[in-house]
Formats: C-alpha cells, sequence, structure tokens
C-alpha cells in the first residue's frame, strides 16, 4: 500500500465502505421521504477526535452569524482558517475519489465538489438554537450552471441527548409530517439529495448544557447543467401546527429571497449579512 494510500485511510476508509457500498445502493434510493442514508462510524475514529478538540469555539469572531426568525446558527466557510485536522478531512471528502464514492452510492452521475463551502464548512449553533425546515438553494450562488444535488453531514457531537433535541428532521414533500428523526451524535453522517421538495431542518430549540454546542461538518455537491437552471433560494416552511408563526416564516423567507438577489447582484458577502445580522441580534436584546 502506497504512503498516499495510507494517508487516505486515515481519514475516510476507502477500502471498507467499497466493499459494502454496492449493498446499500438501494437503501438509499428507497429511503423515504426522499432518497438519504445514515451512516454511522463513518470517518476514522482519530481523525474525527481530532477535529472535534481543534474545533473552533463558538465565540471566536470568524463565524459568520446566521441569526434570524428561520434559524440560528453559525457557520464557517474559509477553509483556510481552519484547524489542519478539519481541512484535512474536508478536503478528503471534496477529493475525486470520494466523489466517486458518492456518485456511485447516490446514482447521479458526474458530481463535483463546491471547494469554495458556500452555505457550508462548519455549522454550530448553541442552546436555543434552530433552523426551520426548509428546502435548499437551487443553484451555486458564483456558478450560474451548477445545480445543488446532495448534501453530506457529519456530527461531531459526543453524549448527544434526545431531551437536547436537534435531531435533522426529514419531512414529506407535502408538509405533512416528519418521516425521520436523526440524532445528531458523533461520527454520524447523513447524505440526502436535496431539490425542490427535499424539506429538512433542526426547528426545534436546542435544549442542550449551556457549555455544549451542535456541531457538524457540511458539504454540497452539485451537477454542471447544460441547460438554464430555475434559480430559488432556501425556501422555509411552516409545521401543521406552527400557526400564526407560519405567517413570520413566510415573510422572513420572502427577504431571504431579497437578499439572495442583492448578494447576486452586488455580489456582497455572506460576512457582510452576517454583520448586519448581528448588530440586529444585539439591538433587539438591548429593547428587551
Amino acid at each position: 500500500m502506497t504512503e498516499e494510500i495510507k494517508n487516505k485511510e486515515n481519514i475516510f476508509s476507502f477500502s471498507n465502505w467499497e466493499k459494502v457500498v454496492k449493498s446499500i445502493l438501494d437503501a438509499y434510493q428507497d429511503a423515504q421521504p426522499y432518497p438519504h442514508i445514515v451512516l454511522d462510524n463513518f470517518l476514522v475514529p482519530e481523525a474525527l477526535n481530532k477535529a472535534l478538540r481543534e474545533f473552533p469555539a463558538v465565540n471566536d469572531t470568524s463565524w459568520i452569524n446566521y441569526l434570524h426568525l428561520n434559524e440560528r446558527k453559525h457557520g464557517l466557510n474559509k477553509i483556510a482558517s481552519f484547524p489542519l485536522s478539519i481541512q484535512a478531512i474536508i478536503q478528503e471528502l471534496n477529493s475525486a475519489g470520494f466523489v466517486a464514492f458518492l456518485s456511485k452510492l447516490t446514482g447521479i452521475e458526474n458530481l463535483v465538489a463546491d471547494t469554495e463551502l458556500e452555505g457550508g464548512g462548519l455549522h454550530q449553533s448553541e442552546r436555543g438554537g434552530f433552523l426551520n425546515i426548509h428546502t435548499d438553494f437551487t443553484v451555486h450562488p458564483h456558478h450560474k450552471n451548477w445545480r445543488r444535488r446532495v448534501n453530506l453531514i457529519v456530527y461531531l457531537n459526543k453524549d448527544w441527548q434526545d431531551s437536547y433535541n436537534g435531531h435533522l428532521e426529514l419531512w414529506s414533500k407535502d408538509m405533512k409530517q416528519c418521516v425521520q428523526k436523526i440524532a445528531p451524535l458523533f461520527n454520524r453522517c447523513v447524505i440526502f439529495n436535496t431539490d425542490t421538495g427535499s424539506y429538512h431542518g433542526h426547528p426545534d430549540k436546542l435544549e442542550c448544557p449551556p457549555d455544549m454546542t451542535r456541531k457538524s461538518i457540511a458539504l454540497y455537491y452539485y451537477t454542471v447543467e447544460q441547460n438554464k437552471i430555475s434559480i430559488r433560494s432556501t425556501n422555509y416552511k411552516g409545521r401543521p401546527g406552527d400557526g400564526i408563526k407560519k405567517l413570520w416564516i413566510y415573510m422572513d423567507k420572502i427577504a431571504l429571497r431579497l437578499y439572495t438577489f442583492i448578494k447576486s447582484t452586488f455580489g456582497l458577502s455572506d460576512t457582510f449579512a452576517s454583520t448586519v445580522l448581528k448588530f440586529l441580534s444585539i439591538r433587539k436584546r438591548k429593547e428587551k
């Protein structure tokens, strides 16, 4: 075995997963409410343990603050600022070999990784954090012919209890019921197709201890299309029991669409939006 292959096996065991990929193809395609799979013990434990030890603290000023009605979380997508252990994991999961594995698993040919980590990278939510049910944006903001096709999430949460909430919920396309609830456990990976009907999120506020956060690595994969793609921003939806909250979810969604248009037209960064949202959040707390 070459040194290069040994290094790869130190993060993602291609030899082990290639042995089982054929046996889980049908499970992926047949999963409800849309194609997905949950893979435990996804990465070599030592690699993810090191990434967890070096995971940036939530009070680090480099985090992008997604603080509005439909979500309360923090994101970080500047890979050059990541600890080397996390850089190595992301580079491995964006490598040609892994993307080929992902194409085989999902049945989607010619997938390409987003090395810009637009909307992805590291995610972290504190107590009280949440992410309302939604479908994802359909087109890469900087590549207008890239259609978003697959999401991959790796969780880094040890000793996570059901009482903390934070489960990833997968909802039916008619938004009438939650079909799957997936606990965000350490070294658990969730892979799923993303399109206009793949509703997901973790909408219940986190009730983890104050010194604990919900941590994940999120990566997105695309296909390059020849024909024009219908551009759609993140589409939030209220749950059946949300009542009047549905109106506020809708209004926030419209505001997000406006921001997405402005961002695309004028080349604004998420860092700019983060600064504005953080200012408004602080001001709102002071007014209470």
